[in-house]
């Protein structure tokens, strides 16, 4: 453990954190990107993630951005200037990741909103799948603390049928993306199956990862080989599970192969999982997006959630006739979507029990996914097909830090302070990662009182 100056200690710790209120009050009255100092949150319930486990009355400290020190609250001394941050019967969890995010481009009046939802939320990480040149100098905004909001992995504009013509500009797209600085390469749908395998090539020739749909022209199994490193909302697999010679095999299959439930044979599931994990491909769900545009939960009760108020009127009601003209698309019923929901929980289940290989990403803003809101909502149909709160939490910390290579994800010495502080243990019901007390970006320590006024202040304008 690092050693540090002589502080407070416990027999005095109820005091310091009294004779330090008034300060703290001043302090989180701040413009949100203005705060930033050594902190410690003292007394707390830390959920490292680095196993399942919980370690009780702990204190941890932040020096600028990075995790200094975790120890017994009646052991570790606070050095006198840190701010103090009570988490007595709170517990702290890495900040989570939203891995299918849209953002906006930087001259968007919706940008400062979305950003602040989502970091409201507990989502300290996002991944942009609607690439812009703007995003580039964004990021470094986020990175520095001069925007509020959560650190950016940024993929390009997307290569797509329409955006690409032919081999060599597949090719030159992909090094044009790779010199200017961009995350990843984002995939969308209508490559021709050549045109997929020249980008595919030049981008692990580059190093360059690339990821999203699977092209109809390749197949699940032809993005596989070819290296795709995460493939999103489980794109292709439906198609993947119909017997060879079945009606639909080469046709229409709606929305992300939803109208195929009745056709697939989900014993060739296993053979699917046991291919996805020997190529190393992780998935990204977005299971709340599919079900609630599939499922029978009326639009009413949709457009009454309470998040809807951050989010323009105009906006809701186009959501609203989404999820009305997917009701009325030819061949779906409420039987064949209980179906595609059952099997895709499976797919859910299995790809986590055989590769660990799950990223929580519920797109967003997308139909009646509110930035923020609705990974929470993502994180509870993953505990509906099975996993345990922990594992569907990891697949929200741990393993996004994994994926990207970011020193964040879980809570260790020398780690990056992206921290939330919950009133509620999450292992004990996941419901609790909605319950934010309070959030830390990159070490700037934002209140609850902060977070609720920023909440209320977006939701009153956007309505």
């Amino acid at each position: 453990m690092a050693s540090h100056t002589p502080g407070i200690t416990v027999s005095t710790l109820a005091a310091a954190i009294r004779t330090v209120s008034a300060l703290l009050s001043l302090v989180v009255l701040l413009p949100a990107t203005t705060v930033f100092a050594d902190t410690a949150i003292v007394n707390v319930n830390v959920i490292p993630m680095t196993e399942e486990t919980v370690l009780e009355a702990q204190t941890v400290l932040v020096a600028g951005n990075r995790i200094e020190a975790i120890g017994p609250v009646d052991e570790l001394p606070v050095p006198e200037t840190y701010i103090l941050v009570d988490g007595t019967d709170r517990y702290l969890v890495p900040g989570l990741g939203e891995m299918h995010a849209h953002v906006p481009p930087a001259s968007s009046e919706s940008l400062d909103r979305i950003l602040a939802l989502f970091a409201v939320n507990g989502v300290t990480t996002i991944r942009g799948m609607l690439g812009h040149a703007s995003h580039l100098e964004l990021r470094g905004e986020l990175d520095s603390g001069r925007r509020f909001g959560p650190r950016l992995v940024t993929s390009g504009p997307s290569l797509n049928g329409n955006s690409v013509n032919g081999v060599a500009d597949g090719r030159r797209q992909v090094e044009a993306q790779q010199r200017a600085g961009y995350d990843f390469i984002k995939i969308h749908p209508g490559l021709e199956a050549r045109e997929f395998a020249a980008i595919a090539e030049t981008a692990n020739a580059l190093g360059m990862p690339f990821v999203g749909h699977v092209p109809v022209s390749v197949g699940v199994r032809g993005a596989l080989s070819a290296g795709i490193a995460s493939i999103e909302h489980l794109d292709g697999y439906m198609a993947a599970m119909l017997p060879k010679h079945a009606d639909g095999a080469g046709g229409y299959g709606g929305f992300f192969g939803v109208l195929l439930a009745d056709k697939v044979d989900v014993g060739e599931l296993d053979a699917l999982v046991a291919d996805t994990e020997a190529a190393g491909t992780w998935n990204v769900p977005t299971q709340t997006l599919i079900e609630q545009l599939i499922d029978t939960t009326p639009v009413g009760d949709l457009t009454t959630r309470s998040e809807m108020a951050c989010m323009p009127p105009a906006t809701v009601r186009a959501w609203a006739d989404a999820k009305t003209d997917m009701q009325a698309e030819r061949g779906l019923n409420a039987g064949l979507a209980a179906r595609a929901i059952a099997i895709r929980r499976q797919l859910i289940r299995e790809l986590h029990a055989r590769g660990n290989r799950l990223l929580l990403g519920s797109d967003a803003p997308q139909v009646f996914n509110v930035p923020g809101f609705s990974v929470h909502r993502e994180l509870e149909l993953y505990v509906a097909a099975g996993l345990t709160p922990y594992e569907a939490l990891a697949s929200g910390t741990r393993d996004v830090a994994r994926f990207l290579g970011l020193e964040t994800g879980r809570i260790e010495v020398g780690r990056l302070a992206d921290l939330v502080l919950l009133d509620e243990n999450p292992l004990e019901d996941i419901r609790n990662v909605g319950r934010v007390h309070g959030v830390m970006l990159g070490g700037r320590w934002h209140s609850k009182r902060v977070l609720s006024q920023t909440l209320d202040e977006l939701c009153n304008r956007a309505s």
